[in-house]
């Protein structure tokens, strides 16, 4: 990520580290099994895997904020696509991206809009207190695959995805919280920090514990280790709020004190 360090939003870089770093810690055996790659095309992170049709393992992040965007440069987003065999893919774009016309290149090049992220920010004001009977705490390197045990179906991933998860443990600036009744994993959570910023993600629940509060209270304790660390800046994402989803998590997130920043465009092959 050197070479586009502090030229992305604060909100798109720190997401772009936190994908690169699922890439950078994957084992052979996971890479292999997801058939997971990372390129950097026209200065944009590109992300697949052509064993995994998840669109967080598939998607573009940063297309037109570290140089405009071209035809040509689109081109061959999709054809990296193309060759991987992955057809559905997120290409993300960011109110500032460039050049303005950027919607028009992507229509013309054969993509179309699809439900936005909201982005969410909040600075170091106090967490809410706990909300659950759950005990929340950093998760030990042998719990790891237990985490992504929970986090895969959850987001939609494969179960091969889950140990994409071990693979943060130990890796700079990354944290990974649980929730647990007693020994039992509930949920689960990640605090990634840099400098004074700080991206939160993952947060997930098994089933047979929704609806205690463990979302709530592993994004708390996230944000309260956030602000001791010296974090002046938080942000996470979410789907935006459509009618018919219950948003549970943009719920959440509001909950613990975010506002929302700004809205993101996905584009997604026609």
């Amino acid at each position: 990520m050197n070479s586009h360090k502090n030229k992305l939003p604060p909100g798109e870089q720190l997401e772009a580290e936190a994908m690169r770093a699922l890439h950078d810690g994957a084992n052979e055996t996971t890479r292999r099994r997801l058939g997971l790659e990372l390129k950097s095309i026209n200065g944009a992170w590109v992300s697949m895997a052509r064993h995994d049709p998840s669109i967080l393992l598939n998607r573009v992040v940063g297309l037109g904020l570290t140089e405009p965007a071209t035809r040509d440069g689109i081109d061959d987003i999709l054809a990296a696509y193309r060759e991987t065999g992955v057809g559905r893919f997120f290409l993300h774009g960011h109110p500032a991206a460039q050049p303005e016309d950027l919607p028009t290149l992507l229509t013309t090049a054969g993509l179309k809009p699809h439900r936005r992220w909201m982005k969410f920010k909040r600075g170091p004001q106090p967490a809410p207190e706990p909300q659950s009977d759950l005990t929340v705490r950093a998760i030990k390197p042998s719990e790891a695959a237990d985490f992504g045990r929970i986090v895969a179906p959850s987001f939609d991933l494969s179960p091969e995805a889950a140990g994409l998860f071990s693979g943060l443990v130990g890796q700079a600036g990354f944290h990974l919280y649980g929730s647990f009744d007693g020994k039992r994993l509930a949920g689960t959570g990640v605090l990634y920090i840099n400098g004074q910023r700080a991206w939160l993600d993952w947060g997930a629940t098994d089933p047979a514990f929704r609806g205690r509060g463990s979302q709530r209270d592993v994004l708390a304790q996230r944000i309260r280790d956030a602000i001791d660390a010296g974090c002046t800046e938080l942000i996470t994402t979410t789907g935006e709020a459509v009618a018919g989803d219950p948003q549970h998590s943009y719920h959440n997130i509001e909950w613990a004190g975010f506002r929302p920043d700004y809205l993101r465009d996905n584009w997604v092959p026609t």
